[in-house]
């Protein structure tokens, strides 16, 4: 059983089997067939406790090195829940943050103006006003003349900015 595969000879690919893989792209591994789809051709193999999908196509060569006991066990089958909670909780929170940072009912313009100051600057929205570092507001039509609050350096600031961000999205909207 050892050997390049081709596609009309998949019975190797059995369930359970332990075997060992050499890739196309150069990987190596060993890992335990879990299913095998012969329609598509995709391989579902277990190492350890990571699940990879390998399309057969990319077999160069494998090894049997043995059959095991049911790879779907659910005696055996472990999962970490509190390393999944915590990486869902992440996830959530990160899909929160990046919500907070598009703005609703404002114009890609103004996003854009967001965009840049967020790249220099600590910025949020608040409906459709941009604060910068919590003390600087920015409104509509987010001109320099529109910049109102904090301290005159942290106003200076944001203005200057502004216009330098205004000045490239009108250099980049005119070469279009």
């Amino acid at each position: 059983m050892e050997g390049p595969t081709n596609n009309s000879n998949s019975e190797e690919f059995a369930v359970g089997c332990h075997l060992s893989i050499k890739t196309t792209l150069g990987d190596e591994f060993e890992a335990q067939v879990i299913a095998f789809d012969r329609h598509s051709n995709i391989l579902n193999n277990g190492v350890r406790k990571n699940i990879r999908f390998l399309k057969a196509n990319y077999i160069k060569e494998f090894t049997f090195l043995g059959q095991t006991e049911d790879p779907i066990d659910a005696d055996k089958c472990f999962l970490d829940l509190a390393s999944l909670q915590a990486r869902e909780d992440l996830a959530i929170r990160q899909a929160e943050a990046d919500a907070e940072r598009i703005g609703v009912g404002v114009t890609t313009e103004a996003q854009g103006i967001f965009d840049a100051l967020s790249k220099t600057l600590p910025v949020r929205w608040d409906k459709t006003v941009i604060v910068v570092m919590n003390e600087v507001r920015v409104c509509s039509p987010y001109l320099p003349e529109s910049v109102s609050g904090g301290t005159a350096a942290a106003n200076e600031r944001v203005k200057k900015v502004l216009e330098l961000e205004r000045r490239r999205l009108l250099t980049r909207g005119g070469s279009q």
